[in-house]
């Protein structure tokens, strides 16, 4: 019975959401619907300010950053466990898998919530020691995200979101979104996440429904080689939310008159960014450095980073808050490929082009035969000077200085 009933009000909310434009009268607007889909699960990113749709190759931010999948070229699986205060956990796991070249598709799992937190019904009395009753609150979310390359400078991600929700009453939520990003320069991206185009919707056990309007974000990164150091510098920028204030109304800000859209104030935008800093050494440490909120610098993230045997990353992020206690988070990344293979030929655009010509093979055949045709006239050549050298002897030679000619005597001049 209980089976049944949880399978109707799943059928409610997906019809919820996909009605929602009929019954958005009926529905009551609120900030931050599926409030969890928002928290960051991956320990690179976390350092980096949360600056997730600028940051390639974590897999742990999928749901921020679909479009990377289409750079994915192993696949890899994913964990990360983040403890905050009063012993709240959020506990997340990913896979990416390729699908040819150029794109790729992601699945994830995640549990946010806490245990072991006693309560005590209405009208019982107040129990002695530790004979109390306990329950569980708990957000269960499943991602569904993909990635593809559409030309050679832009690609493509679109993910779909669904959350179950353990409280005093049940409820479920969903949620799609799609972003885009562009390759301005060799390592200068620029993307965008258009967040909820399906609306972040949820309903409840009573019947309750809510929904979040779509909201946009930009982003943008930028990668320069310092080779004297050994590393690679990169940055990375995240933007507020361009149409609602709903987006800002979430982050830990203490002037309330801020949250602005662009259009109504461009440099308090600009504040609500967040980004960070990061360099990548060539043996595999990475440090970290960046501002969850550009508003406050009581925001300040860092952490590092480590590649084991080219098939295990290692990250860590240390999380401040004004507020609040500090939020330490651990991730690992794995790829069974990479365990038992070595890494294939690096096909980035910058050094694909260089050693196309020194090392790789020809692409077709005419090329085989234009390389075949060189040595073949070269051969064709050279025989035909061994032949003039062999046939210099056997031709006229050169004539020696005229001497008299030899006299010949004949039989008719012997018998006269």
């Amino acid at each position: 019975m209980h089976s049944r009933k949880s399978f109707h009000q799943a059928v409610v909310a997906l019809f919820a959401v996909l009605s929602f434009t009929v019954f958005s009268s009926a529905a009551n607007r609120v900030s931050g619907a599926n409030a969890t889909l928002d928290i960051e699960p991956g320990a690179r990113s976390a350092a980096l300010g949360s600056a997730t749709m600028a940051v390639d190759g974590d897999y742990l931010g999928l749901m921020s950053n679909p479009y990377q999948l289409s750079n994915v070229d192993y696949a890899w699986a994913s964990f990360s466990h983040t403890e905050y205060y009063e012993d709240t956990k959020y506990d997340f796991a990913s896979a990416v898998i390729p699908l040819g070249v150029g794109q790729g598709l992601g699945v994830s799992f995640s549990r946010f919530g806490a245990d072991d937190i006693p309560y005590i019904k209405e009208g019982e009395p107040l129990p002695e020691g530790s004979d109390y009753n306990t329950l569980s609150i708990a957000d269960w979310v499943f991602s569904v995200t993909f990635g593809r390359r559409l030309t050679e400078r832009l690609d493509l991600g679109v993910g779909f979101h669904g959350l179950y929700r353990e409280m005093d009453q049940t409820g479920y939520g969903f949620r799609g979104d799609a972003g885009l990003r562009y390759r301005v320069l060799d390592d200068f991206y620029v993307s965008g996440l258009l967040k909820g185009w399906t609306s972040s919707a949820a309903t409840w056990e009573s019947g309750e429904f809510e929904y979040s309007s779509p909201e946009f974000y930009l982003a943008a990164s930028y990668g320069i080689g310092v080779p004297y150091l050994y590393g690679k510098l990169n940055l990375y920028w995240q933007g507020a939310g361009l149409f609602h204030q709903e987006a800002r109304d979430l982050d830990f800000e203490t002037d309330k008159d801020r949250g602005a859209r662009i259009w109504e104030d461009p440099l308090d935008w600009l504040s609500g960014g967040r980004g960070g800093i990061e360099f990548a050494f060539d043996f595999g440490l990475s440090l970290r450095a960046g501002l969850s909120s550009f508003t406050t610098f009581q925001s300040v993230t860092a952490g590092a980073g480590l590649t084991v045997a080219k098939f295990v990353k290692i990250d860590y992020a240390f999380e401040s808050h004004p507020v609040l206690s500090p939020v330490h988070r651990i991730s690992v990344s794995v790829s069974p490929y990479l365990f038992s293979h070595n890494p294939k030929p690096e096909n980035s655009r910058a050094s694909s082009e260089p050693s196309k010509v020194l090392t790789e093979e020809p692409e077709n055949e005419d090329s085989y035969d234009e390389m075949e045709r060189v040595p073949e006239e070269t051969m064709n050549a050279q025989e035909h000077s061994d032949e003039a050298v062999q046939q210099a002897p056997t031709a006229a030679p050169a004539q020696a200085p005229s001497q008299p000619a030899p006299i010949v005597e004949t039989d008719d001049e012997i018998l006269e």
